[in-house]
């Protein structure tokens, strides 16, 4: 396991009671352990994800539980992985919810149906329950893109503006990140599954949700350094603007990703709802 973070330090926790041996590895990685493992798991920034994997010694499965694509290249994290097997794991997957053994599901992902099934049996248990999916694009796009609603989400929670304008949010940015899929070549029902409806579903309501909570306190005017530090790594502040440029290159609008990225290029968030909200009607 590289990646000794709240999520990754209980995801070996998973691995451990599910009797595999584990090694738990912050910034200091012990080569030989990753060269001699049958999967290595990584659980790192985005940002850190192509350097962790562009150095990894051998040859073992890889499986990815970062949310997030790559900000040098706008690609997907697992398309960094060359030579060995790779896949996903996602979901409405709260690290705090998880380590007290509260019932939880995630769905694993790979081109490989074989794969996927493999590590479904290695890391299903009576609390964790794992699905399969051979939509590893629409996986990791829906857990790139619900990062980034989060941010919405939180910020109309900052400013008190209830329940109905979030549900309305919410509801948008899942049809934002099913237009993604589409145009991506992801299946459309992927997003409708735990990767997309669940995991935005808790990343915008729950209290743990760094995302939501880096909103909440921004729209409060906290810049985004001081959200980052008050409640850790928020992915969806380095998603956004990638996000938004790969809408623009396929052609597509995205207009909740634009409107997180307007906030973070100074513009003020009352500003930006507003415009949201007197663009001319439409159909559903």
């Amino acid at each position: 396991m590289i990646g000794a973070g709240a999520w990754g330090t209980v995801f070996a926790g998973l691995l451990r009671d599910r009797g595999h041996e584990v090694h738990l590895l912050g910034r200091d990685r012990n080569g030989e352990l990753v060269e001699a493992a049958d999967l290595v798991v990584i659980a790192v920034p985005s940002k850190s994800f192509g350097s962790v994997v562009r150095d990894l010694p051998g040859k073992g499965t890889v499986l990815s539980l970062t949310k997030g694509l790559d900000p040098a290249t706008g690609g997907r994290l697992t398309s960094l992985v060359k030579g060995r097997p790779v896949a996903v794991l996602s979901g409405p997957n709260i690290a705090a919810e998880i380590a007290a053994g509260l019932p939880t599901a995630a769905v694993v992902a790979s081109e490989d149906p074989a794969l996927a099934l493999e590590l479904q049996h290695a890391i299903n248990s009576s609390s964790f329950r794992v699905y399969v999916n051979n939509d590893p694009a629409g996986v990791e796009l829906a857990a790139a893109a619900k990062n980034v609603i989060a941010l919405a989400a939180g910020a109309l929670d900052g400013l008190g503006l209830g329940d109905n304008a979030k549900a309305a949010l919410i509801t948008l940015g899942l049809a934002d990140m099913r237009s993604l899929g589409i145009a991506t070549g992801a299946r459309s029902e992927t997003f409708a599954g735990l990767a997309g409806t669940g995991d935005l579903l808790t990343t915008c309501w729950s209290r743990h949700s760094r995302n939501r909570r880096a909103g909440a306190l921004m729209a409060r005017g906290a810049t985004a350094a001081d959200a980052i530090r008050k409640v850790g790594t928020v992915e969806g502040l380095t998603t956004a603007p990638v996000l938004d440029d790969l809408a623009t290159r396929l052609g597509i609008d995205l207009p909740i990703t634009r409107g997180v990225r307007e906030v973070l290029d100074g513009r003020h968030v009352g500003q930006v709802i507003a415009q949201f909200m007197s663009r001319p009607p439409t159909g559903e």
